[in-house]
């Protein structure tokens, strides 16, 4: 699956912190706990929406639903000039309760609804790729990813941001380890 440099280097941020979001330093699951805590604390989190959008944009984990996975796939297309409005989304997505009590907390900020519409594609791609959409199976989200590694190679990606970040870039299969 193609993403913009905007999708893919937000996509990258959200997963790592969902991922610091995870465990405490003793190894225990406390994602559940820590997104509690973080949907209470959204109206102080607000000034983040425009500057670090996947730090606020994980209170919405796991609660927003995809009728449309093509709408969401040309989403991630996209980079943040361009993308629609929230409520041209609203038929392609469905959120659970607690989560459109959120949405009316960051639509009264000028930049909640791109931030909404940055969030579910966010959300979208999480469960794509770990294989959470219930109504799409395993072998589905296999093949998919399948497909994807056509557009999109993870080791030349992840070879290109080391390099970014000043390491030398190498050629995996030279033997230059």
């Amino acid at each position: 699956m193609r993403l913009s440099p905007y999708f893919a280097e937000l996509k990258s941020a959200y997963e790592a912190e969902l991922e610091d979001l995870m465990t405490d330093s003793a190894g225990h699951d406390v994602l559940a706990k820590r997104l509690k805590a973080k949907r209470g604390q959204l109206p102080q989190l607000l000034p983040m929406l425009e500057c670090n959008p996947e730090m606020v944009a994980v209170a919405f984990h796991g609660g927003m639903r995809f009728a449309s996975p093509e709408v969401m796939r040309d989403l991630a297309l996209l980079e943040p000039e361009d993308l629609p409005p929230w409520s041209a989304l609203l038929g392609s997505i469905s959120l659970e309760s607690w989560a459109a009590d959120l949405a009316r907390i960051v639509l009264e900020n000028p930049n909640g609804e791109q931030f909404l519409v940055v969030t579910a594609c966010l959300e979208f791609l999480q469960g794509r790729f770990d294989g959470l959409p219930a109504a799409s199976g395993r072998q589905s989200v296999d093949q998919d990813f399948d497909e994807a590694e056509d557009d999109f190679d993870l080791d030349e990606a992840g070879a290109e941001w080391l390099a970014e970040q000043g390491f030398d870039r190498r050629d995996q299969f030279s033997g230059d380890h």
